[in-house]
């Protein structure tokens, strides 16, 4: 299928693409890497009168370090990009670890962090990332900036905080402490798929190799991403055993609600999510001892 009629505009700078947005509404869409987009635009599930092109704009793909308190991407910056930079992957090895799973390297090549979030599919694995990491999110009109914390952000399927004037701009990821270990695993039917259900985890440890601090995030699982953080509380103050970790698990399982779909029932997307839970969680247990 073909597109419904639209108007195109290149934009040459951020302030015009703002000043576009901010005339037009929700009557124009942004066109980052287009890999969410233009399929939806296809199938006519998406008919934006105004199709706003980003990709001239200088100074939105890139990937600043903010001294040791960790680094902001920009909303352009391509998965590739950070698929290879060296650097990036030792700061933040969840989302390292995470981005081979992302469909495939063609997508990859073209498909912006930014159209990521923005597109908010829940399926989507950097979404619940994000929320395990405590990302902060920048978010521009052509008249000012806000700030929302990636809990805030992703409110339902598709549907994000931005208001119709409103652009992601930048995303604000925080260091782990010392003794943190990350791991991310999903289950899909192939190799590129939406995840049938995916689990990011980090565990921070003590000097005494008690646990002190757990994330642990669900994609695939809900309407948003899934913040079962609180039912790895019972961890806290205490070495992670494999039986702790297994209770865990189950409490995740009577934790999320998943929907089911075409691929996978709805009890087995709660079993897959908790053989996945015990599986991260004692993989970023082992990551945080070892300090990998």
């Amino acid at each position: 299928m073909k597109p419904a009629p639209f108007k195109y505009i290149a934009a040459t700078s951020l302030e015009h693409a703002l000043s576009l947005k901010g005339e037009y509404g929700d009557d124009a869409k942004f066109l980052a890497g287009g890999q969410s987009l233009m399929p939806t635009m296809n199938f006519r599930l998406a008919q934006p009168a105004i199709l706003i092109d980003l990709n001239r704009i200088e100074g939105l793909g890139v990937i600043r370090p903010c001294d040791a308190s960790g680094a902001r991407i920009g909303a352009l910056t391509r998965y590739r990009t950070l698929e290879r930079d060296s650097g990036f992957a030792q700061m933040f090895p969840l989302i390292a670890e995470a981005l081979p799973h992302i469909a495939h390297p063609q997508i990859r090549n073209r498909g912006t962090i930014g159209g990521n979030l923005s597109h908010a599919d829940p399926a989507s694995e950097l979404p619940a990332i994000m929320v395990a990491l405590g990302a902060r999110f920048r978010i521009q009109t052509a008249t000012q900036e806000r700030w929302v914390e990636s809990s805030d952000f992703f409110l339902g399927a598709l549907t994000t905080d931005l208001q119709p004037d409103e652009m992601l701009v930048e995303v604000e990821l925080p260091l782990s402490k010392p003794r943190t270990g990350s791991c991310f695993m999903e289950i899909a039917r192939r190799r590129g798929d939406f995840a049938i259900a995916g689990v990011a985890a980090m565990m921070t440890l003590s000097e005494q190799d008690e646990c002190t601090h757990v994330r642990l995030t669900f994609c695939g699982v809900g309407e948003t991403p899934v913040d079962a953080s609180s039912a790895a509380d019972p961890l806290i103050g205490r070495a992670p055993t494999e039986a702790a970790i297994c209770d865990v698990a189950a409490s995740v399982q009577a934790m999320i609600d998943p929907g089911g779909s075409v691929h996978a029932t709805a009890d087995y997307q709660r079993h897959v999510a908790g053989v996945l839970t015990e599986r991260a969680l004692q993989t970023a247990h082992q990551r945080a001892r070892h300090g990998k």
